[in-house]
């Protein structure tokens, strides 16, 4: 009997009935446990005719599915909590369910899939494991796989309809090609031929032809919140661009030497594109424009700060020149008045700045080493 994953329930954003909920991790749980020793045994059948190199990969990647499903499984029953579960939780076991597989990361390629979806392709490719291993039943069992080739086909017709309009055309021709055939080998099946050798190609195209299908239209739902997100940084970067060449005015303004580094433009980037193969190198150049911002920011924040806390360590001082009684000493209100006046220049020669501040400084040590003499 072909293992299927059972149909999930609601949708993202719904809050199925908890007796669909109950029923479908029940099911759930039965798909895998059974799709886990379904695996071991197409692998040990694998080793035992010599042919594991043969399936590695899609044995690698139906292991990778069933760990990302079991895991996600988990998850959804520990929230299911035995059935003690409100609006609210029944919510977050929907977005579980129709959300994005985000932690498996054991999956190749980044595979971004659903639950449904993971299980679906998980199904795919066991049934082409099976058939590439001749673990199919015979010809007494044609019936039963021209059966599950209508199922698929009609799963196929589901998927090609969200395909995008540019390449509908071709999904639907493969469609319409693969069913031509199926309807070939129906025929032939009913007038008692014997169509096994018809049947395991047809299988496998289908397959191939449905595991398509789910990886490019996980691949676009990928793209598109690349492309939100793509837009978000943008926003975020042009704002930081305007903010950032304030700063580097003011900073150029106020300090004198000031950091010398470029605003980067963003609109030199170009539009944001909207395919899988673009936006990904699109994305990394926003990085690496926030990167450069980021660290443009720093130096000339680091130049202002440091005028900044000149001021403030001769406030400092001065307030400790006063607190001592010395704060009107010639040598002192001359050297503070200069310092004053030097640090408020635009743009303020830094490192006189530094000097007149440690001038400062060192009168103030001076004249309290006198004040504490003439104490004594």
């Amino acid at each position: 009997m072909t293992l299927t994953a059972p149909p999930a329930p609601g949708g993202i954003g719904q809050a199925p009935e908890p007796a669909a909920l109950q029923a479908y991790l029940s099911d759930l749980e039965a798909w895998v446990r059974g799709r886990r020793t379904e695996l071991d045994e197409l692998d040990q059948a694998a080793l035992a005719a010599n042919r594991g190199a043969d399936v590695a990969s899609d044995m690698a990647l139906s292991l990778a599915l069933w760990k990302a499903v079991s895991d996600r499984y988990q998850l959804v029953f520990a929230t299911w909590d035995g059935g003690r579960v409100l609006q609210a939780e029944r919510e977050r076991i929907s977005t579980l369910v129709w959300g994005r597989l985000d932690g498996a990361s054991s999956l190749p390629g980044g595979l971004v899939v659903s639950l449904p979806e993971a299980c679906r392709l998980s199904d795919a490719l066991a049934g082409q494991l099976r058939t590439r291993l001749a673990l199919v039943p015979g010809a007494d069992a044609a019936a039963a796989r021209i059966k599950d080739l209508r199922a698929q086909c009609e799963r196929l017709r589901d998927q090609v309809a969200l395909e995008p309009a540019t390449g509908r055309d071709a999904a639907v021709r493969e469609l319409a090609g693969l069913m031509s055939r199926l309807e070939v080998v129906a025929d032939k099946a009913q007038r008692g031929a014997d169509v096994g050798g018809l049947l395991g190609p047809l299988e496998i195209d289908a397959t191939r032809f449905e595991r398509d299908l789910i990886v490019g239209n996980a691949r676009r739902r990928e793209a598109r919140g690349q492309v939100q997100q793509a837009r978000e940084l943008r926003a975020d970067l042009e704002a930081r661009e305007a903010a950032l060449a304030q700063l580097a005015e003011t900073c150029v303004r106020t300090v004198d030497p000031a950091p010398r580094y470029a605003v980067p433009d963003v609109d030199a980037l170009g539009p944001i594109p909207n395919t899988p193969e673009q936006i990904g190198p699109y994305l990394a150049r926003l990085d690496r424009v926030g990167q450069a911002m980021s660290l443009a920011q720093e130096r000339y924040a680091a130049a202002l700060a440091e005028r900044d806390d000149l001021v403030a360590l001769l406030d400092a001082y001065a307030a400790k020149a006063r607190a001592l009684g010395v704060a009107e000493h010639d040598d002192l209100r001359d050297s503070e008045r200069l310092a004053r006046q030097v640090l408020a220049r635009e743009p303020a020669p830094m490192a006189v700045c530094r000097q007149l501040v440690s001038t400062y400084q060192a009168w103030l040590t001076q004249a309290q080493s006198a004040h504490q003499q003439e104490t004594a």
